[in-house]
């Protein structure tokens, strides 16, 4: 595999490093900590209680331990297309209230997830996706009318500075890291170039108004991640 990894084989490639990933996003002392800030951000009442939530995307769970920590009252419906990283996910510890489901996001509607959810994270997910519009159109759809959508995802066309700190981590610490680990730095070399390919934070906002979302915002993250990682923030308009 290469940096052009092609996107129907980005499942498998988090297969094979789906042993060696819970190690190495460890390692980034922001990692957990500002997947709380985005879920926090969602801005959901009461703990959740009786709002049904989708974690689109949820990797080893870490996004899902977010949620969880964010609503820990309310039903989560955790989906991701690897089953490497779903079984790492699963064998954690979790309340009854959270289940997972093994599926491509564009096909969960087939593997029986469907809404109306109360609201939708989805992290580190989209610029994964070969058509990022027309999930956003499901992800609007799957909304109940005004519930947030919460995105947590690297964007750093906007920023000069932020593409030179995400080259040089990329090429001192992920690359070499995951070769350590794994044997092979595919994943890590893919992921460096999907982070740059991505839309810029305007570019994103943009994208969100266009597929049917308002109230868009976006904030970044305190530490060496600011303006590298961004949550932004959105709400269904209701049925078209």
């Amino acid at each position: 595999m290469s940096e052009a990894l092609p996107h129907a084989q980005v499942p498998a490639a988090f297969d094979a490093g789906a042993a060696a990933y819970d190690r190495l996003v460890s390692a980034n002392p922001g990692y957990h900590g500002h997947l709380r800030l985005s879920a926090r951000r969602m801005g959901l009442p009461d703990g959740g209680r009786g709002m049904r939530l989708l974690d689109a995307g949820c990797g080893t769970g870490a996004s899902t331990a977010a949620l969880l920590a964010a609503a820990p009252h309310a039903e989560i419906v955790a989906v991701d297309a690897s089953a490497g990283m779903l079984a790492e996910a699963a064998a954690k510890s979790w309340p009854g209230s959270v289940r997972f489901v093994h599926s491509r996001i564009e096909d969960a509607a087939a593997a029986g997830v469907t809404g109306p959810f109360d609201g939708i994270f989805a992290a580190y997910l989209l610029r994964n996706l070969a058509d990022p519009d027309a999930q956003l159109r499901i992800f609007h759809d799957m909304l109940r009318p005004g519930a947030p959508l919460t995105v947590h995802e690297y964007s750093v066309r906007d920023s000069a500075v932020a593409t030179a700190i995400w080259n040089a981590v990329c090429w001192t610490i992920i690359i070499p890291a995951g070769r350590l680990r794994t044997g092979d730095a595919s994943l890590y070399t893919y992921l460096r170039r999907s982070v740059l390919d991505f839309d810029g934070v305007s570019a994103f906002r943009d994208r969100l108004r266009r597929n049917g979302f308002t109230d868009v915002d976006s904030q970044t993250m305190p530490g060496w991640q600011r303006n590298v990682v961004h949550t932004f923030t959105a709400k269904s308009r209701g049925a078209r």
